[in-house]
């Protein structure tokens, strides 16, 4: 099958060289322009994906993997195209948070307060009108003023704002929201659609967003993910979330991958935000798990198809492996660029399963992985098993055969689910022992 695949920033670029590697005749599409050597020597790759249309034709299948896109994406279905990832009102709820809280409210789920802004100053007016710990986040998926409050009359949101508003200047029409702080468990559950219907059993996660072990630190995109399948349809976790906007997903014709990001106490089940694409590095580790074929998933859900997933039973984690300038983009030149990504051992075959790229290329002169791209996201190193201490082990053992100059990651991906999480959702009766 001939499959396009529109990657704005790489959040699932690793999809079209796993989909070249089932057999698929692939060509991707890269927007971020200081990300155009990712991948190469590893998937064909085209500078104007729209050129490529009359190639993939209505018989093929085309996946985008970030929001933004909406709009086209219908325009491309009423045309009778194959397109899996969107939607323009699936847009507009991840992109605009309190108009997703609304969608939330209207379908049944409990709200916190919610409030977008595109005034910094009338934001800094509303904190000091109604004191108490906030969260604050841009309205995309972008995470450099993302910041959990600590005070609880909101003084440190009112800090950061300010700064932001002086040295961010370009960005002063950027919507920023406002979240009450709920203390907690994260729990993020999400599903594969086809505009009528699941085209996957639940999936249950949790992220790993601070830059440090034991969450300190700046908030990342994500640092790395514990999660797990599960096919009970009436797990509480979905039936709270997911099930309850089914019918929002039906009327909007939605067709690709879900995610409701949920905060959990004894008492309450509190949405937090609604992804309407691939996560990452959600999507790597289900790379891990799927034993279907990627393709296959897909194009299902793009046709509006029934599909049975097939995927290993137990805990899977994904380990981010990532390199400066990361966490934070920088204006000098990326001295890591082109390194070699080397390994102490000969990797067995099912090793190489449990690497997942993006900012990579592959040097066909000296048969190695580069470095590639500028933010520092390299590598995604994935591990499953029974328990969550196995999924931990095999991905650990995995990355201390990696060698990368520099490279950061967690050592602590799963640990708080082990030491805390778990126990804590089984006693409020949210997971099952």
């Amino acid at each position: 099958m001939k499959i396009l695949f529109v990657s704005g920033e790489l959040i699932a670029g690793n999809l079209a060289y796993e989909m070249k590697k089932e057999g698929h005749d692939v060509k991707l599409y890269i927007g971020d322009k200081e990300r155009l050597d990712c991948f190469d020597n590893m998937v064909n790759k085209t500078n104007n994906w729209q050129e490529e249309l009359e190639w993939v034709g209505k018989d093929g299948l085309i996946v985008f993997d970030d929001i933004g896109y909406g709009k086209v994406q219908d325009e491309l279905g009423t045309n009778g195209y194959t397109v899996f990832g969107g939607c323009e009102e699936g847009d507009k709820l991840e992109m605009d948070r309190e108009y997703a809280q609304k969608i939330f409210s209207e379908y049944g789920m409990d709200v916190e307060k919610s409030k977008d802004f595109t005034d910094y100053d009338e934001a800094i007016d509303y904190i000091k009108n109604h004191k108490c710990a906030w969260v604050l986040k841009q309205n995309t998926h972008a995470s450099s003023l993302a910041y959990i409050g600590m005070m609880k009359n909101g003084e440190d949101i009112i800090s950061i704002i300010n700064n932001y508003k002086k040295y961010n200047k370009s960005d002063a029409v950027r919507k920023i929201s406002l979240q009450k702080k709920v203390n907690g468990v994260e729990v993020a559950i999400a599903r594969y659609f086809n505009g009528k219907d699941w085209t996957s059993p639940v999936f249950v996660s949790f992220e790993h967003k601070p830059f440090f072990d034991k969450d300190i630190g700046p908030l990342t995109a994500e640092m790395g993910t514990l999660g797990w399948y599960d096919e009970d349809e009436k797990n509480k976790l979905f039936t709270e979330t997911l099930f309850k906007i089914k019918p929002y997903l039906e009327k909007i014709n939605y067709r690709g991958y879900v995610d409701i990001n949920s905060i959990i106490n004894k008492d309450r089940l509190i949405p937090l935000e609604a992804t309407m694409r691939f996560g990452e590095p959600t999507n790597h580790l289900q790379n891990e798990i799927h034993l279907s074929h990627w393709a296959d998933l897909l194009y299902a859900s793009a046709k509006g198809e029934k599909y049975i997933l097939n995927h290993k039973n137990g805990y899977s984690v994904v380990v981010c492996i990532v390199i400066p300038p990361f966490p934070y983009r920088m204006n000098t030149d990326n001295y890591l660029k082109d390194v070699e990504i080397l390994f102490k051992d000969k990797l067995t075959e099912e090793e190489w399963k449990m690497i997942n790229f993006e900012e990579v290329k592959f040097d066909n002169e000296t048969k190695n992985y580069r470095v590639a791209g500028h933010e520092g996201y390299i590598l995604y190193i994935t591990g499953t098993g029974d328990t969550v201490e196995s999924a931990r082990k095999k991905a650990y053992h995995l990355i201390k055969k990696i060698v990368l100059p520099k490279m950061m990651y967690r050592t602590d991906i799963g640990l708080k689910f082990i030491k805390r999480d778990r126990r804590l959702l089984e006693k409020w009766g949210w997971i099952k022992k």
